[in-house]
């Protein structure tokens, strides 16, 4: 009689109806799956995901609110700026305005040789004031008359222009600038009614009046 070796009869649990074949690929393909990952997770990476987009979004809207807030900004100083030229220039030429009929009394003054002693030093200064304040005095006799910035008190014929001419500045002109506060007031001659050019000229003597060609 033989011992029976303990365990050697005893055989793996298979389920109801399954072959030892099919347990043995069940055992293989659980160990080649390994463990399952959690769906939980899964869901986590996409709202991460969302929410990554979400703040994205955010980011670019702020940065154009900023770059717009900038460039707002940038404009207001340059307006504010230029209102503030535009102010000034007009405070000054309001002041030299007023200037106007003292500059005029010195300048009668000097023409008549009576800016002299302490008056002198004075009449300078206030000159010298004036053109640190951008005052600039124009109008000369001999230039072409120009209305925009000449104002003709008086009017005349002369046979030696060509063309209306300032011959006399009565009062001068006074600018800031390109802005003109006050014409220069002149007198004007036109070329002669009918006159031209060539009438101008030294006539050339005719052959009577220079002897004339010999006659042989």
């Amino acid at each position: 009689m033989t011992e029976e070796t303990p365990g050697f009869d005893e055989k793996p649990d298979v389920p109801s109806g399954a072959t030892s074949d099919d347990a043995a690929e069940s055992a293989e393909s659980s160990a080649k799956e390994g463990p399952a990952a959690p769906a939980g997770d899964a869901a986590k990476i996409v709202g991460l995901t969302a929410q990554l987009d979400q703040v994205r979004m955010a980011l670019n809207e702020r940065t154009a609110d900023l770059q717009r807030l900038q460039a707002e900004y940038q404009n207001y100083r340059r307006r504010v700026e230029r209102d503030r030229i535009t102010v000034k220039e007009i405070a000054t030429a309001s002041l030299l305005t007023e200037l106007l009929p003292v500059l005029d009394d010195i300048g009668r003054a000097r023409d008549h040789g009576e800016l002299v002693g302490g008056f002198k030093s004075v009449a300078e200064s206030l000159e010298t004031a004036a053109a640190k304040m951008g005052l600039q005095q124009f109008g000369k006799e001999g230039e072409p008359f120009d209305p925009t910035i000449h104002e003709a008190l008086m009017h005349s014929y002369a046979p030696d222009v060509t063309e209306t001419t300032c011959v006399a500045v009565l009062q001068p002109g006074y600018r800031i600038g390109e802005r003109t506060i006050r014409p220069a007031r002149v007198a004007v001659a036109e070329p002669q009614p009918g006159a031209s050019p060539a009438a101008s000229k030294e006539e050339t003597p005719t052959d009577e009046e220079s002897g004339g060609p010999d006659e042989g």
